[in-house]
């Protein structure tokens, strides 16, 4: 039989990279002084003119590119580097913005080196043993093909109230039974 190969998929935005802080410090340096603070995130009520905003950042390949990182996701990627799970990143591709693609593939290479990527419109497409990603439809559309799949989403805000059985949701205090459920889902024989 065929060695099934321990592959653990990493999501970037709000994974790896720093989304949030990124992006509510590249809104802070274009705020008026009169505009009041809002949640950037995932907030289906922001006015027009702050939407335009947001776009504006969100198309600078620089942007992108200069991501900071995100200490619960880089936890997680080095802990599969010292399990010797082969690393991948799997990121969600914008449709219409393809400075968004240029610029994270150089936040790869500039902060990962020469690691396999894909970056698609379908997460649940994409084989790994271990998936980590913050968002919960992804995780849930990877989970419909993986019932054995492991998702260990790093905690943010907007997933607080997320669960399932196959998730662990990583906060930074729970680095041990993280650790425990990759070691286990490195023995399984798919």
């Amino acid at each position: 039989m065929a060695r099934i190969e321990n592959i653990a998929l990493f999501d970037m935005d709000g994974t790896v990279c720093d989304y949030e802080a990124g992006l509510q410090e590249s809104m802070g340096r274009i705020k008026s002084p009169s505009d009041e603070e809002i949640n950037l995130m995932h907030n289906k009520n922001m006015p027009d003119y702050l939407k335009e905003r947001r776009s504006l950042v969100l198309k600078s390949e620089e942007w992108w590119e200069n991501l900071p990182k995100f200490k619960l996701g880089f936890d997680i990627w080095d802990l599969a580097g010292e399990l010797e799970y082969r690393r991948m990143i799997l990121t969600q591709a914008p449709r219409h913005n393809p400075q968004a693609l240029s610029g994270k593939m150089k936040w790869i290479y500039k902060n990962l080196g020469e690691v396999d990527f894909t970056m698609t419109r379908d997460k649940g497409l994409v084989y790994g043993k271990v998936l980590v990603d913050d968002y919960p439809e992804y995780i849930e559309r990877w989970l419909e093909w993986r019932p054995r799949g492991l998702a260990i989403m790093p905690a943010s805000e907007f997933n607080k109230d997320y669960k399932h059985k196959q998730v662990i949701r990583y906060n930074g205090s729970n680095f041990d039974e993280v650790k425990e459920a990759m070691k286990n889902a490195k023995l399984r024989v798919e």
